[in-house]
Protein backbone atom coordinates (compact mmCIF):
# COMPACT_ATOMS: atom_id res chain seq x y z
CA UNK A 1 0.00 0.00 0.00
CA UNK A 2 1.17 3.19 -0.90
CA UNK A 3 0.77 6.56 1.50
CA UNK A 4 1.75 10.00 1.05
CA UNK A 5 5.10 11.77 -0.19
CA UNK A 6 5.76 14.75 2.11
CA UNK A 7 5.25 16.64 -1.40
CA UNK A 8 1.64 15.00 -1.80
CA UNK A 9 0.74 15.84 1.85
CA UNK A 10 1.70 18.80 1.92
CA UNK A 11 -0.14 19.56 -1.17
CA UNK A 12 -2.84 17.94 -0.12
CA UNK A 13 -3.31 20.42 3.01
CA UNK A 14 -2.35 23.43 1.22
CA UNK A 15 -6.09 22.09 -1.26
CA UNK A 16 -8.09 21.92 1.82
CA UNK A 17 -6.52 25.26 3.61
CA UNK A 18 -8.72 26.94 1.62
CA UNK A 19 -11.54 25.82 4.07
CA UNK A 20 -10.21 28.48 6.56
CA UNK A 21 -10.96 31.55 4.31
CA UNK A 22 -14.33 29.96 2.33
CA UNK A 23 -17.05 32.15 4.59
CA UNK A 24 -20.31 30.55 5.52
CA UNK A 25 -23.66 32.30 5.87
CA UNK A 26 -23.19 32.29 9.48
CA UNK A 27 -21.31 35.29 11.70
CA UNK A 28 -19.67 34.67 15.35
CA UNK A 29 -20.88 35.73 18.50
CA UNK A 30 -18.04 38.22 17.73
CA UNK A 31 -19.14 39.61 14.71
CA UNK A 32 -16.75 37.24 12.19
CA UNK A 33 -18.16 35.26 9.18
CA UNK A 34 -17.99 31.87 10.09
CA UNK A 35 -15.37 30.01 7.83
CA UNK A 36 -16.14 26.42 6.49
CA UNK A 37 -13.30 24.97 8.73
CA UNK A 38 -14.35 26.35 11.96
CA UNK A 39 -17.95 24.82 10.88
CA UNK A 40 -16.45 21.24 10.38
CA UNK A 41 -14.11 21.47 13.89
CA UNK A 42 -16.92 22.67 15.89
CA UNK A 43 -19.34 19.80 14.15
CA UNK A 44 -16.70 17.24 14.89
CA UNK A 45 -15.97 18.59 18.36
CA UNK A 46 -19.92 17.82 19.24
CA UNK A 47 -20.03 14.30 17.99
CA UNK A 48 -17.15 13.86 20.23
CA UNK A 49 -18.54 15.47 23.31
CA UNK A 50 -21.86 13.38 22.73
CA UNK A 51 -20.18 10.15 22.26
CA UNK A 52 -21.39 9.21 25.83
CA UNK A 53 -24.71 9.89 24.92
CA UNK A 54 -24.88 7.99 22.14
CA UNK A 55 -23.10 4.86 23.01
CA UNK A 56 -24.65 2.64 20.18
CA UNK A 57 -22.96 4.96 17.67
CA UNK A 58 -19.10 4.57 16.32
CA UNK A 59 -18.70 8.39 17.44
CA UNK A 60 -14.68 8.31 15.61
CA UNK A 61 -16.91 7.45 12.26
CA UNK A 62 -19.14 9.93 12.67
CA UNK A 63 -15.95 12.32 13.88
CA UNK A 64 -14.50 11.55 10.07
CA UNK A 65 -17.85 12.46 8.23
CA UNK A 66 -17.62 15.52 10.01
CA UNK A 67 -14.36 16.26 9.39
CA UNK A 68 -14.55 15.48 6.21
CA UNK A 69 -18.16 16.58 4.90
CA UNK A 70 -17.24 19.75 3.50
CA UNK A 71 -14.09 19.70 2.12
CA UNK A 72 -15.21 19.81 -1.25
CA UNK A 73 -16.38 23.66 -0.72
CA UNK A 74 -12.31 24.18 -0.65
CA UNK A 75 -13.15 24.05 -4.89
CA UNK A 76 -16.60 25.37 -4.95
CA UNK A 77 -17.27 27.65 -1.67
CA UNK A 78 -20.36 27.27 0.69
CA UNK A 79 -23.76 28.33 -0.53
CA UNK A 80 -26.55 28.30 1.84
CA UNK A 81 -28.54 25.19 1.78
CA UNK A 82 -31.74 27.43 1.24
CA UNK A 83 -29.86 28.35 -1.96
CA UNK A 84 -28.65 25.34 -2.66
CA UNK A 85 -29.41 23.28 -5.62
CA UNK A 86 -29.26 19.84 -7.17
CA UNK A 87 -27.15 20.89 -10.00
CA UNK A 88 -24.96 22.78 -7.00
CA UNK A 89 -24.79 19.71 -5.19
CA UNK A 90 -23.42 18.20 -8.25
CA UNK A 91 -20.51 20.53 -8.72
CA UNK A 92 -19.46 19.73 -5.21
CA UNK A 93 -19.56 15.82 -5.38
CA UNK A 94 -17.35 16.60 -8.63
CA UNK A 95 -15.28 18.85 -6.60
CA UNK A 96 -15.48 16.65 -3.84
CA UNK A 97 -14.13 13.51 -5.60
CA UNK A 98 -11.18 15.42 -7.99
CA UNK A 99 -9.49 16.82 -4.23
CA UNK A 100 -9.99 13.48 -2.82
CA UNK A 101 -8.08 11.57 -5.90
CA UNK A 102 -5.28 13.05 -4.96
CA UNK A 103 -4.81 10.93 -1.88
CA UNK A 104 -3.46 7.63 -1.53
CA UNK A 105 -6.18 5.11 -2.93
CA UNK A 106 -7.01 3.87 0.64
CA UNK A 107 -7.38 7.09 1.78
CA UNK A 108 -9.28 7.75 -0.96
CA UNK A 109 -11.29 4.64 -0.82
CA UNK A 110 -11.79 4.79 2.76
CA UNK A 111 -13.31 8.55 2.00
CA UNK A 112 -15.33 7.63 -0.32
CA UNK A 113 -17.06 5.05 1.36
CA UNK A 114 -17.62 7.65 4.22
CA UNK A 115 -19.37 9.92 1.67
CA UNK A 116 -21.73 7.50 0.17
CA UNK A 117 -23.09 6.58 3.85
CA UNK A 118 -23.57 9.77 4.61
CA UNK A 119 -25.07 10.49 0.95
CA UNK A 120 -27.73 8.02 1.84
CA UNK A 121 -28.43 8.67 5.57
CA UNK A 122 -29.48 4.53 6.10
CA UNK A 123 -27.01 4.18 9.05
CA UNK A 124 -27.32 5.66 12.64
CA UNK A 125 -23.60 7.03 12.32
CA UNK A 126 -24.88 9.01 8.84
CA UNK A 127 -27.68 10.00 10.69
CA UNK A 128 -26.19 11.32 13.50
CA UNK A 129 -23.50 13.13 11.31
CA UNK A 130 -26.37 14.85 9.38
CA UNK A 131 -28.17 15.85 12.73
CA UNK A 132 -24.81 17.50 14.03
CA UNK A 133 -23.96 19.04 10.70
CA UNK A 134 -27.50 20.91 11.25
CA UNK A 135 -27.22 21.71 14.33
CA UNK A 136 -24.57 23.55 14.75
CA UNK A 137 -25.85 25.99 12.02
CA UNK A 138 -28.59 26.49 14.64
CA UNK A 139 -26.72 26.80 17.29
CA UNK A 140 -24.08 29.25 15.64
CA UNK A 141 -27.06 31.02 14.46
CA UNK A 142 -28.06 31.53 18.09
CA UNK A 143 -24.92 32.91 18.99
CA UNK A 144 -24.74 35.60 16.29
CA UNK A 145 -26.16 39.03 16.61
CA UNK A 146 -30.08 38.29 15.36
CA UNK A 147 -29.38 41.12 13.30
CA UNK A 148 -27.44 39.21 10.81
CA UNK A 149 -30.80 36.55 10.07
CA UNK A 150 -32.58 36.40 7.17
CA UNK A 151 -36.33 36.74 7.36
CA UNK A 152 -36.51 33.40 6.21
CA UNK A 153 -33.92 32.13 9.16
CA UNK A 154 -36.09 32.92 11.76
CA UNK A 155 -38.43 30.01 11.02
CA UNK A 156 -35.73 28.20 9.54
CA UNK A 157 -34.13 27.67 12.52
CA UNK A 158 -37.06 25.97 14.37
CA UNK A 159 -37.15 23.59 11.74
CA UNK A 160 -33.99 22.87 10.02
CA UNK A 161 -32.73 20.05 12.39
CA UNK A 162 -36.27 18.73 13.55
CA UNK A 163 -36.11 15.58 11.08
CA UNK A 164 -32.99 14.79 11.54
CA UNK A 165 -32.58 14.31 15.49
CA UNK A 166 -35.37 11.81 15.66
CA UNK A 167 -34.59 8.59 16.93
CA UNK A 168 -31.80 10.32 18.91
CA UNK A 169 -33.42 11.09 22.56
CA UNK A 170 -30.30 13.66 23.63
CA UNK A 171 -29.80 15.51 20.00
CA UNK A 172 -34.27 15.45 20.27
CA UNK A 173 -33.60 17.37 23.73
CA UNK A 174 -30.54 19.50 22.14
CA UNK A 175 -33.07 20.74 19.40
CA UNK A 176 -35.77 21.50 21.41
CA UNK A 177 -33.07 23.57 23.44
CA UNK A 178 -32.27 25.13 20.25
CA UNK A 179 -35.41 26.01 19.53
CA UNK A 180 -36.14 27.78 22.82
CA UNK A 181 -33.03 29.73 22.24
CA UNK A 182 -34.33 30.84 19.33
CA UNK A 183 -37.44 32.10 20.60
CA UNK A 184 -35.70 33.42 23.33
CA UNK A 185 -33.57 35.34 20.90
CA UNK A 186 -36.78 36.51 18.77
CA UNK A 187 -38.49 37.82 21.96
CA UNK A 188 -35.63 39.80 23.32
CA UNK A 189 -35.66 41.54 19.58
CA UNK A 190 -38.90 41.99 19.75
CA UNK A 191 -38.86 43.40 22.94
CA UNK A 192 -36.16 45.75 22.24
CA UNK A 193 -37.87 47.74 19.40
Amino acid sequence: MQGFTPEQFISFLGRVEKLKSVPRHCVTSDGVVENVAAHSWRTALMAYLLKDELMDVDIDKVIRMCLIHDLGEAVTGDIPTFEKTQEHEQTEKEAMDGLLRELPEALYQEFTALLAEMEALQTREARVYKALDKLEAVIQHNESDISTWLPLEYELQKTYAAKNVIGFPFLEKLQEQAVKDTDEKIREKEGNR
